[in-house]
């Protein structure tokens, strides 16, 4: 990607966290005469910013993941700092933040290990020495941060007070904990895998990854689903944005760097065996299924 491309995605992204906090932000707290998704905003980018310019001079990606998944956990605690201060923080909004909490913390835990232990990021091999497109990837991240936030963040900093919690709050939360088993289930699997040192000669076909090639996506989508379900009785005019945040996650998963990234490693790899095309074959794409147990 050329220099002018990777400035001008940057540009697109504090483009549509701007416009975005601008039209969700007149129902929002707010921090002196501003509303606070300005500063939730600006916050989640320059974090990334900052982190960016010790991994430039470095060359590394090493904390990447670690700056992304904090990002969460500021955001969060800020917003539920701000309607504390205000004495709006009741039941959803602590439950809420503190399901983002724990999903952050798992994850960074999760890849801070994983990063330990290989070395590298294989995604960076090449980007990292690439400045203006480096920088583009710190970039997106805090786009990243702020619209897989974006519903939670409606609710909790939200200028009205809590209403009884209801139905759709526990449904909500039910598929967040279900993503969350799934996803947390998945790398345990996964990592065990490659503990025994399978990975380096074959693709995992076991357990939940017998079922989906991708499983702990498929959670990853479906937890955020789940907030985002969660605040579906509270939602009104710009609110109902925060649809974006799981069509986001399952753009970002399915169509960006996720999955196109692994098929093409895994095709580099494997794709002249049988078995492996067999696996693609019989497995579903996302959801831990069978084939076959409902209609494709």
């Amino acid at each position: 990607m050329s220099r002018a491309s990777s400035l001008l995605v940057c540009f697109v992204a504090v483009f549509v966290v701007g416009v975005l906090s601008y039209v969700v932000g007149p129902a929002a707290l707010e921090v002196g005469r501003v509303n606070v998704f300005v500063y939730l905003a600006t916050l989640a980018l320059v974090i990334q910013w900052v982190a960016f310019i010790p991994a430039v001079i470095k060359r590394t990606e090493t904390f990447y993941d670690i700056v992304g998944t904090s990002t969460f956990v500021v955001l969060v605690a800020v917003s539920w700092s701000l309607a504390a201060a205000h004495g709006l923080a009741g039941p959803r909004r602590t439950v809420l933040s503190l399901l983002v909490l724990i999903w952050a913390f798992r994850l960074g835990l999760y890849l801070g290990r994983r990063i330990h232990t290989v070395g590298k990021d294989s995604r960076f091999d090449e980007i990292k020495f690439n400045t203006p497109q480096f920088f583009m990837t710190w970039t997106l991240q805090g786009l990243w941060t702020f619209l897989t936030l974006l519903p939670v963040l409606i609710i909790v900093t939200a200028k009205t007070a809590d209403s009884e919690l209801t139905w759709v709050d526990f449904t909500g939360w039910l598929l967040w904990g279900l993503g969350m088993m799934i996803e947390v289930i998945a790398d345990r699997q996964k990592n065990q895998f490659r503990t025994r040192g399978d990975g380096q000669a074959k693709w995992i076909d076991e357990g939940l990854w017998s079922l989906s090639q991708h499983p702990n996506y498929f959670g990853e989508i479906l937890l955020w689903f789940g907030l985002f379900v969660s605040g579906l009785h509270l939602y009104s005019g710009a609110a109902w944005l925060g649809i974006l945040s799981p069509i986001f996650v399952y753009i970002l998963l399915t169509r960006m760097s996720g999955i196109p990234m692994l098929r093409q490693r895994a095709q580099q790899r494997w794709g002249d065996d049988p078995d492996y095309r067999a696996y693609l074959k019989r497995t579903r794409l996302l959801l831990p299924l069978p084939k076959g147990t409902l209609q494709t």
